[in-house]
C-alpha cells in the first residue's frame, strides 16, 4: 500500500514537471497537481504512523526474559 502511494506521488511530480516544461509557467493544472501531491503525502504520513504504531505495539509486547544464574 505505502509503495503504491510513493509511486503515485512520483507520478504526480512527473506530471507537474511535464506541465511546467510545456507551458513554462505555473498553471491552474499545476495547482491541482500540487493539491493531489499534498493529499498523497498526507496519506503516506498516515500509513507510516500506522506502521510505526504497529511496530511499537509488537516491540512492547515482546516477552521479557531474564536469565537467573
Amino acid at each position: 500500500m505505502i509503495t503504491d502511494l510513493y509511486k503515485q506521488k512520483t507520478s504526480l511530480e512527473l506530471s507537474w514537471q511535464q506541465e511546467h516544461n510545456t507551458h513554462g509557467r505555473y498553471t491552474l493544472d499545476m495547482v491541482r497537481i500540487d493539491s493531489k501531491i499534498r493529499q498523497v503525502i498526507n496519506e503516506i504520513k498516515h500509513e507510516e504512523a500506522k506502521i510505526a504504531t504497529r511496530e511499537n505495539a509488537i516491540a512492547d509486547s515482546a516477552p521479557q526474559v531474564s536469565v537467573a544464574t
